[in-house]
């Protein structure tokens, strides 16, 4: 009998990531150490404390967001994986996050920067998620598509970014861009202290022909009369 519920007990023990109650252990009358989330009057020691179980995962909460960031990436063209990983990045999932500086919300929007995108309750997750995203667009649209230097927008500013003309040399911007590059493409970082490379187009001639017809063309036929755009 007492082999039985020492063997019990170290189940029990031996799991405590399954139990949610108060484990209590406590000697009988006959010598047996028992162990039980229900002591009935025995002096008894609590040995396990209940765990209240709380969903504070940060994955956790930002999928029950995902509604709203589906509804910003097609609002704004931007893949929904971005989005995401931006909010892991700026609040870790937190819906009132608050920094130091006075960033708010899931994407950390600045004052200035939420009422610029017609923001009235940055801590409103639909709000929050609507006007980071189209802050995002604004900064891949600055900049020509260009997602690192967006990024490093999103975070330092436009303004930081075009005074160097790349990722500035700020530790917590360089760590930032790496950090949403890793969650957006896999854990791969992305190497800030390159140069960042600029969207190359094909381009595109206007040729007026001997007979007048006008051609579009990405040939380099009649270069004497070419117009490039």
């Amino acid at each position: 009998m007492r082999s039985i519920v020492l063997i019990m007990a170290l189940v029990i023990l031996s799991i405590p990531s399954l139990s949610y109650s108060d484990i209590f252990k406590y000697t009988d009358e006959n010598g047996v150490v028992c162990y039980t989330d229900a002591p009935f009057g025995k002096k008894a020691e609590r040995v396990i404390k209940e765990k209240k179980f709380i969903e504070t995962s940060a994955i956790r909460m930002d999928r029950d967001y995902s509604h709203y960031v589906q509804m910003a990436a097609n609002k704004y063209q931007i893949e929904p994986e971005l989005i995401h990983a931006v909010i892991k990045t700026e609040s870790n999932g937190n819906k009132r996050a608050l920094s130091k500086k006075g960033a708010m919300g899931l994407m950390q929007l600045m004052p200035g920067t939420a009422s610029d995108m017609n923001v009235s309750n940055p801590f409103n997750p639909e709000d929050n998620i609507d006007g980071g995203t189209k802050y995002l667009k604004a900064m891949l649209e600055k900049f020509d598509g260009n997602l690192t230097l967006a990024l490093a927008a999103y975070n330092a500013g436009p303004g930081t970014v075009e005074r160097y003309n790349s990722v500035p040399p700020i530790k917590e911007t360089k760590q930032y861009v790496n950090k949403v590059f890793s969650l957006y493409r896999g854990k791969r970082d992305y190497d800030v202290s390159a140069p960042a490379e600029k969207e190359k187009h094909t381009p595109i001639y206007k040729v007026v022909l001997e007979d007048g017809t006008v051609l579009f063309t990405n040939s380099s036929i009649e270069k004497a009369r070419k117009l490039r755009f």
